[in-house]
């Protein structure tokens, strides 16, 4: 058996795993084979302490220990097992005589305790029982672990789009499981923030992120930069480095604008994704690899390899998963929330003061195309809280000759220019007031049924502007 397993969670769930613990091999022997006839894995350890250093807080596990043995005693064990997760399950293997202990030891957190001699379809039947409630407790925790990371994941990727909606559930369902992963998105949409949105919210959140970009290193550094090199391995190099791929071991390695990577270096790339392994220049030993790899492309990474300006086999292997930012202009509903965002960013950090754009302001901002996307927005943001120059107004940033007139770029149509105000003046009240219907209500002067009809007609939801 391999005593050095790391027990997860996204171990086979139809099947129980057993951790057990007893310094009686002939014991562990008889015991492993009734289990494994039953089709429960079991990691036999001949004592306490060395079990122990296998066990963590997430561990999927069943525990069956003896309690009469040499250093750490089963009374012991289960005590550092409820130290470190309460809810870990342990059985206790009991002589008659020793029965009053065990009681006392599930008052102290044991899960159960058997007496022997241990009839074979009990234990497994105990077993069985545990193991479905540890089920329950880890499928509780990562629930609650997902509705906790989705309420802070919304003050990190900002928007209420249908778009942004959708990106901020796949980023949270890609965390769970981390696969290989292609960000798809135009220059500035923010593909690194949903790269490192992707890492806090996986399990690797306390290794490194490793952020590389590809289209700012010369080729002929390439290998260095990524793979490390031992000392000697060219000249110049007068000691060992460490290549940024190493550098990620344990956590995420992000791959920016990787559709810029040389060609010939794509196949070296490929082959360390595949074996998770790498050789540093001037060295003949592998390093083992335990990444996990974003790579962003602002281009179609499947036509560049159609037309062989990508390798193929290369974006198959990263292609695991793909995710897609919208342009900016193609959630325009966005643009006042994260524009307020900026602006009051900027004004808490520049020490000035926080003046919110009129209605026809908003819409020329709403309207704009927006070729750099959220960075352009947010550099549009922070020049008009600084008020660089003294006749500087929203529409003259953007380059538009009108630059205050609440009329500016109207949508064609009566209808569709209600409808368009209508929308802009309840959010703008909702995000106001922080959700505050009644606030909302005095402001716009409207019967409460009027305003829940017209949220609805809109898909207006108050839940999304409730601090």
């Amino acid at each position: 058996m391999d005593n050095n397993r790391i027990y997860n969670t996204d171990q086979k769930q139809n099947l129980p795993h057993v951790v057990l613990v007893d310094d009686e091999a002939a014991i562990r022997k008889a015991t492993c084979q009734w289990l494994n006839l039953s089709g429960i894995e079991v990691s036999e350890f001949a004592n306490a302490k060395t079990a122990l250093a296998t066990l963590h807080a997430q561990s999927n596990v069943v525990i069956v220990s003896d309690i009469k043995m040499p250093g750490m005693d089963g009374l012991e064990f289960a005590k550092k097992c409820n130290e470190i997760d309460p809810d870990l399950p342990i059985i206790l293997v009991t002589a008659h005589g020793d029965i009053q202990m065990a009681v006392k030891a599930i008052h102290d957190g044991a899960y159960d305790f058997i007496e022997k001699p241990v009839e074979p379809e009990i234990l497994i039947d105990r077993i069985q029982r545990a193991w479905e409630k540890r089920q329950l407790i880890l499928e509780n925790r990562k629930l609650k672990r997902i509705v906790n990371r989705g309420a802070s994941l919304e003050n990190r990727l900002l928007g209420l789009s249908p778009s942004i909606r959708q990106l901020r559930q796949q980023i949270m369902q890609l965390a769970e499981t981390p696969i290989d992963t292609v960000v798809n998105g135009a220059t500035g949409t923010g593909k690194e923030l949903v790269a490192q949105c992707l890492h806090e919210w996986s399990p690797r959140t306390k290794g490194p992120f490793v952020a590389v970009n590809c289209g700012a290193i010369p080729e002929t550094l390439f290998e260095s930069e990524l793979f490390g090199h031992e000392k000697g391995a060219f000249t110049g190099a007068t000691g060992k480095r460490i290549g940024k791929i190493e550098h990620a071991n344990g956590g995420t390695l992000f791959l920016d604008e990787i559709e810029s990577m040389p060609l010939n270096f794509q196949i070296k790339l490929l082959r360390v994704l595949q074996e998770r392994k790498l050789e540093r220049l001037g060295s003949n030993q592998q390093v083992e690899l335990d990444i996990w790899v974003i790579a962003a492309s602002k281009a179609n990474l499947e036509q560049a390899s159609d037309a062989g300006a990508f390798r193929q086999d290369l974006y198959y292997r990263l292609n695991i998963a793909e995710l897609h930012i919208p342009k900016l202009a193609d959630r325009s509903e966005d643009i006042p929330l994260l524009y307020d965002h900026y602006a009051k960013k900027a004004a808490y950090q520049f020490e000035r003061d926080y003046v919110e754009p009129s209605t026809g302001e908003y819409q020329l901002l709403m309207e704009h195309p927006w070729p750099g996307n959220i960075r352009q927005l947010k550099n549009i943001a922070e020049r008009y809280v600084l008020k660089v120059g003294p006749k500087l107004h929203i529409g003259s940033l953007l380059g538009q000759a009108d630059e205050t007139s609440d009329s500016a770029s109207q949508p064609s149509g009566l209808a569709a220019r209600v409808e368009q105000f209508e929308t802009q003046a309840i959010s703008q009240s909702l995000r106001k007031h922080k959700g505050n219907v009644a606030d909302v209500l005095e402001e716009l002067q409207l019967p409460r049924r009027t305003l829940n009809n017209k949220m609805s007609q809109y898909d207006i939801k108050r839940k999304d502007y409730v601090n």
